[in-house]
């Protein structure tokens, strides 16, 4: 099974490391579509207009990804910047990236052997700084219960991360709440019980 949660990119990240007099710029951003990757690589084309290269790659999905997945050499010698990059973005236990290596050429030649290792490490040095949270998808709950039901739901809440949102009192008590998809099965079942099959669900997907 897809795992619901895992790291990306907190905010948007930027270093630089040099090799051989050669300026390499690491942008990383968080995108989980590959139109909000592809429209990011766009933007940092356009910000280093006079790069002598802006290679790329970008991994949507969580952590290890293979099946929605772009890179390019832009113009480096085919396979030393675009494929490693990605490679090392798959290695690094993080989801829904898109990164752009940014090269100002120094004058010296890297060779290829030397190509590959420094996009590497331009990625692999930036990944390594780069603040993460986690993605979670939430799903809304609505439980509708009787009111002496109301102190033994409230006291499961934390234990599957579950937030109450609102609290509505009629003639049944009406609870919406926001938890983590993974946890729902589970949280209604342990409902079910407690209630002995009094209380009624409905549910509504979240954006992560």
């Amino acid at each position: 099974m897809t795992p619901i949660r895992y790291p990306i990119p907190a905010q948007p990240f930027r270093c630089e490391i040099e090799v051989k007099h050669s300026r390499f710029i690491t942008t990383i951003e968080f995108a989980e579509t590959t139109e909000a990757a592809l429209t990011f690589i766009s933007r940092i084309k356009q910000e280093f207009p006079t790069a002598s290269h802006n290679c790329w790659a970008y991994l949507i999905g969580p952590p290890g990804s293979t099946d929605r997945i772009g890179l390019s050499d832009d113009g480096e010698p085919h396979g030393v910047a675009g494929k490693p990059m990605l490679t090392t973005m798959q290695h690094g236990d993080i989801g829904d990236i898109a990164v752009v290596v940014t090269r100002y050429f120094g004058g010296t030649k890297l060779g290829k052997g030397g190509m590959v290792k420094a996009y590497t490490q331009a990625v692999k040095t930036a990944l390594e700084q780069l603040d993460r949270v986690e993605k979670i998808e939430w799903t809304e709950l609505t439980v509708q219960c009787g009111y002496q039901l109301l102190d033994s739901i409230e006291r499961l809440l934390s234990e599957y991360e579950a937030e109450l949102m609102e609290k509505q009192f009629a003639e049944k008590i009406c609870l919406k709440l926001k938890l983590p998809e993974e946890q729902l099965a589970s949280f209604q079942t342990r409902l079910t019980d407690l209630s002995a099959g009094q209380i009624e669900f409905s549910t509504e997907n979240l954006d992560a």
